[in-house]
């Protein structure tokens, strides 16, 4: 293929562009020409965000488009119907690109990278006879469950259509956390009509994931090692992070407020509660109130990133009556933040966090506890590997109303900050992750191999 030219294509999360657009700049560096086709509407966001460039990683990564089938006023948060009427309406448009950018007579597209829940993707490559790649942005744990979905129809867990027959625990390896089926990724993103929707696209993956040449994953061996025996296709290489390249995270969906760096220099070392739930959680006002109340009582400077769209108000008109000026000296807001620099900076204490894959590797690799929050999907899994096996978070509880009181947040905090056990563990994980993506880690070995491999 020699250098060759990949177009790669994540699924329209947040949680899915960042780490593939951070692989796409890593093979830019090694002389590839990327085009990365995100969905129309992610397209405008990103682009937006990086203030209205289409090439970025000097010129060799090229943003392009696609429509997603939904008319632009339409709830791309209503999973569902995005996935249905992508998968209408992406493959026919994807071939059309490919068909485009192979007539011009320049680089014709050498290898598909898709994000494994895009299997429609890896199909279109394999019709074009073209190399294909699978890309999973998350935990192997959770891919590995999914391949298991033939086992826990058998077992009588579920229907063949994802239904849950039977609340039990399912453990696929000692170190590897324990699901509780009603946790299972497709059970727990919204009504019912969406789980059977998102579980025949599970399905329809599986499937597709026979063609791929290659299963590439954002994790680490060593903090997932059992479940590369259990399905040995899947090839860590994470984690990815901006921070291997020395440069700064691209592919947000907001503009990065970076004046929380300056105010984050005038903190103590190993004292700030950093709060970040990620693109996609909601807060109800009850919750959202008692959050910023537990924060003034910890007493602790905090960086709290509220996205506009993190309440079904506006932000502003949600906050505790005086909140924002009681803790204005010690407390600073923000609607996003550049995360991977936070995590890095020598004042954070510890992460509240929605338990994100991304965020969770991020975490890691700077050796910040974790307070843990999920909100949906599998973050669940990801707070059970903190909190269950690596013991480096504490679980953040719910009242009897649902609710993660101002108390109980007080309280977790004081504990995760006195817990020096714990402060080792995340130190010595940390040292783990870090030493992946060195010379000679399995992370940079394997990432070397599948180079060499594209580069054939």
């Amino acid at each position: 293929m020699g250098s060759g030219h990949i177009l790669a294509i994540p699924y329209p999360a947040q949680g899915h562009v960042i780490p593939l657009l951070e692989f796409s700049l890593c093979l830019a560096k090694h002389g590839f020409k990327i085009t990365f086709v995100n969905t129309e509407y992610i397209h405008k966001r990103v682009v937006s965000a990086l203030a209205e460039t289409n090439h970025i990683g000097d010129g060799r990564v090229h943003l392009v488009s696609l429509p997603d089938g939904l008319k632009p006023w339409e709830d791309r948060n209503n999973l569902g119907k995005l996935t249905e009427t992508m998968l209408q309406v992406m493959p026919v448009k994807l071939e059309e690109l490919i068909n485009t950018i192979n007539g011009l007579g320049g680089n014709k597209i050498t290898g598909v990278i898709a994000d494994e829940n895009l299997g429609w993707a890896l199909e279109v490559a394999a019709k074009m006879k073209i190399p294909r790649v699978a890309f999973w942005p998350a935990a192997a744990a959770l891919l590995a469950m999914q391949f298991s979905i033939p086992n826990l129809i058998e077992q009588k867990l579920i229907d063949s259509d994802g239904t849950l027959l039977k609340s039990e625990d399912i453990k696929l390896a000692e170190s590897v956390p324990i699901t509780r089926t009603e946790r299972l990724v497709w059970a727990c993103v919204g009504d019912k009509e969406t789980e059977k929707i998102l579980f025949q696209v599970c399905l329809g993956n599986n499937k597709a994931i026979e063609v791929a040449d290659w299963v590439i994953c954002n994790t680490v061996y060593d903090l997932e090692a059992e479940i590369f025996s259990l399905a040995p296709r899947i090839l860590p290489i994470g984690p990815l992070l901006a921070r291997n390249r020395l440069e700064n995270c691209i592919g947000h969906f907001w503009p990065e407020d970076s004046t929380c760096l300056k105010w984050l220099d005038q903190q103590a070392p190993c004292s700030v509660i950093y709060v970040a739930f990620g693109s996609f959680t909601v807060l109800d006002k009850t919750q959202f109130q008692e959050l910023a109340l537990g924060l003034e009582l910890t007493g602790k400077p905090f960086l709290w990133v509220v996205r506009p769209d993190i309440t079904e108000e506006n932000p502003n008109n949600v906050f505790p009556l005086g909140f924002q000026e009681r803790i204005e000296s010690r407390g600073k807001i923000v609607g996003w933040a550049p995360q991977q620099r936070v995590l890095n900076h020598p004042s954070i204490a510890c992460f509240v966090s929605h338990c994100g894959w991304n965020s969770t590797l991020e975490s890691l690799s700077n050796g910040i506890r974790f307070l843990c929050w999920p909100y949906f999907a599998d973050q669940f899994l990801n707070e059970s590997y903190i909190c269950d096996i690596w013991k480096v978070g504490l679980k953040l509880k719910k009242d009897k109303h649902g609710i993660v009181t101002r108390t109980e947040i007080k309280e977790k905090v004081e504990k995760l900050i006195a817990d020096e056990d714990l402060k080792q563990r995340i130190q010595k994980l940390k040292k783990t992750v870090v030493e992946s993506i060195k010379e000679g880690g399995q992370s940079y070995n394997n990432l070397n191999n599948f180079i060499n491999w594209l580069k054939t």
